[in-house]
């Protein structure tokens, strides 16, 4: 989208000897406004529908529409206003939160595994909490618990994008219809291999190094 006298996201990423990095990020205001609509009103063509909280306005138009047509609505739910999270959270149909966000909504004394557990309370979807080298929570509606995956041990050289490609991952696993923990642990192998290179988006795994790291930690 093109906006008159408003300006391009900026971010300043810092990473440290130990892979660890923070993102500082500018968004105009004005750019950032709620779309009137999306740009391609027909998501038939798309097995899934993946949004963050970057920009609340078109995720929403995003969310509701690839739920209208029975599509998995995928959020990405990260640090954000918990208005925003608010207005997002019953939207989806597969909440994947940071424990940063998990915790402005169910608090941070609780620890990742009570947050989830809260989190699917809140809500019908598919609900999982991510903590980075500790693995991930996900809310197994079948036994009314949460159960975790652990994420593949590795000396991570830059942690930059591995949130994206962690939630990249599972939406192509969804797309795919892998069962649940499947498409959960395709997405932490691909994440931790995103961290043993340097570079966001360059840092990417592909499909057969995502399947031989799951192969590697998950043996058959």
């Amino acid at each position: 989208r093109r906006v008159t006298g408003a300006r391009s996201a900026l971010s300043a990423i810092l990473v440290d000897t130990h892979g660890e990095r923070i993102i500082v990020p500018f968004y105009d205001k004005l750019a950032q406004a709620d779309p009137e609509a999306l740009p391609t009103q027909d998501l038939t063509a798309f097995d899934a529908v993946l949004v963050d909280v970057r920009w609340p306005g078109a995720a929403a138009l995003a969310l509701a529409a690839a739920r209208a047509i029975g599509r998995p609505a995928i959020l990405d739910a990260d640090t954000a206003p918990r208005d925003v999270l608010e207005r997002l959270f019953p939207l989806a149909s597969h909440i994947v939160a940071s424990e940063p966000a998990a915790f402005i909504l169910c608090g941070e004394e609780q620890g990742p595994q009570k947050a989830c557990e809260g989190l699917a309370g809140r809500t019908d979807a598919f609900v999982a909490v991510t903590g980075g080298s500790a693995g991930s929570w996900w809310f197994d509606r079948s036994v009314a618990s949460v159960r975790h995956v652990a994420a593949p041990r590795i000396k991570a050289v830059d942690t930059l994008a591995a949130g994206d490609v962690f939630h990249g991952a599972f939406a192509v696993g969804l797309a795919e219809a892998m069962p649940i923990e499947q498409a959960l642990r395709f997405a932490s192998a691909a994440a931790a291999l995103k961290c043993l290179r340097f570079g966001g988006r360059l840092g990417a795994p592909d499909r057969a190094e995502t399947l031989a790291m799951m192969a590697a930690h998950w043996p058959a």
